[in-house]
């Protein structure tokens, strides 16, 4: 499943940064000047998840596989990007193409890095990026609007009649300075502009970038964000990324370790920040546990047991037979698969039912 999580933000508030602390495969440039990243990139990113370790070391396999997502850095916006200021038509684009945004805020001080909108507010900021997705929405809901209306008033087509009402409204909203996920679109209402993969639609997490000196605490700027971020249900998540971003670079465990004590630690930041962006794409995990490998897979919330099987290979879901179960919490206090068979906590489960998180599974399938 290549889900992916675009990281945005104007430009010099750490967004490469950011990226280059969580991404496992690729390095950005992190420079302190306008557009440095042109080009968005694309790196895959580990879930951290303590059930993975735990059920590894009850199985003892040869290799541990977690599971990843994908995180991509695009390029700093800037205001007017809506009308192609700064590329931000392409930008825009690359904003298109991901399922979920985390939205980087500067919530620090520094006269060494570049700012070109005057003195630090992170809900100026926040305010300036979104009102360039309302516009871009609004342009694309405007076209498809525009296209729609003359079937709806002079034909009898029920279903653009129902297409025009839709796009109405969210014209509307868009025009009121609103986002499209705030509009309560029901699952239905959601396929008229499904084809416009409306930016303001794709659910948000914010992470307020501070100083050292406050990455335990927050300060005046992060609490601000976090009020604002409160009235639209999104979350925020505070950190220091120059921080993060110097645990990732080290490859000694014991190095990092130590520098988590010196900062008072007891975690990276990156990990809150990964499970966040996980749940925010509505994401659930089960896995596979085996002397050769103990795995996480990737699954959507609500997914049916030939449609989890389908993560490993499409074969297991065409041939699906059935699913052996085990919840992790029998797994873990029974210690063995032997042991949850033989006291009756391994269940046998059919097409219809539905995968639950931290599912440990074996699929029988014929081809």
């Amino acid at each position: 499943m290549a889900l992916q999580a675009g990281i945005v933000g104007l430009p010099n508030v750490g967004k490469s940064t950011l990226f280059n602390a969580v991404s496992n495969s690729a390095k950005a440039q992190a420079s302190n000047y306008r557009f440095c990243t042109i080009e968005p990139n694309v790196g895959l990113v580990d879930v951290p998840d303590a059930r993975l370790k735990k059920l590894a070391e009850l199985v003892n396999p040869d290799r541990i596989v977690p599971t990843q997502l994908e995180i991509v850095d695009i390029a700093g916006l800037v205001r007017g990007a809506s009308k192609g200021e700064g590329l931000g038509n392409k930008f825009l684009g690359n904003i298109r193409e991901v399922d979920a945004i985390i939205h980087v805020v500067r919530c620090f001080e520094d006269e060494n890095v570049l700012r070109e909108e005057g003195a630090i507010n992170p809900i100026g900021d926040k305010e300036i990026i979104e009102t360039e997705l309302q516009l871009k929405d609004l342009e694309s809901v405007e076209k498809k609007w525009q296209k729609v209306e003359k079937m709806a008033r002079v034909g009898s087509d029920t279903k653009a009649k129902a297409e025009f009402e839709i796009l109405g409204r969210c014209k509307d909203h868009l025009e009121q300075g609103k986002n499209i996920h705030t509009l309560g679109l029901s699952k239905e209402e959601k396929l008229a502009v499904a084809d416009l993969f409306l930016l303001t639609d794709k659910p948000v997490l914010y992470v307020a970038n501070v100083d050292e000196n406050s990455m335990h605490t927050g300060n005046k700027y992060s609490d601000a964000l976090k009020e604002a971020a409160k009235k639209e249900g999104a979350e925020v998540i505070v950190m220091c990324n120059n921080i993060e971003a110097q645990i990732a670079e080290m490859e000694a465990e014991d190095d990092k370790q130590m520098f988590m004590e010196e900062y008072k630690m007891t975690e990276p930041a990156l990990n809150r920040l990964i499970t966040s962006a996980y749940q925010l794409l509505n994401l659930d995990t089960y896995f596979t546990a085996g002397v050769q490998e103990v795995r996480a897979w990737t699954i959507h919330k609500g997914w049916k047991a030939p449609q989890a099987a389908s993560v490993i290979h499409t074969d297991f879901e065409k041939g699906f037979i059935k699913a052996e179960v085990i919840a992790y919490d029998d797994f873990v206090k029974y210690g063995s698969e032997a042991a949850c068979r033989e006291n009756g906590r391994l269940r046998i489960e059919g097409k219809e039912y539905l995968v639950q998180d931290g599912d440990v599974m074996h699929f029988r399938f014929n081809v």
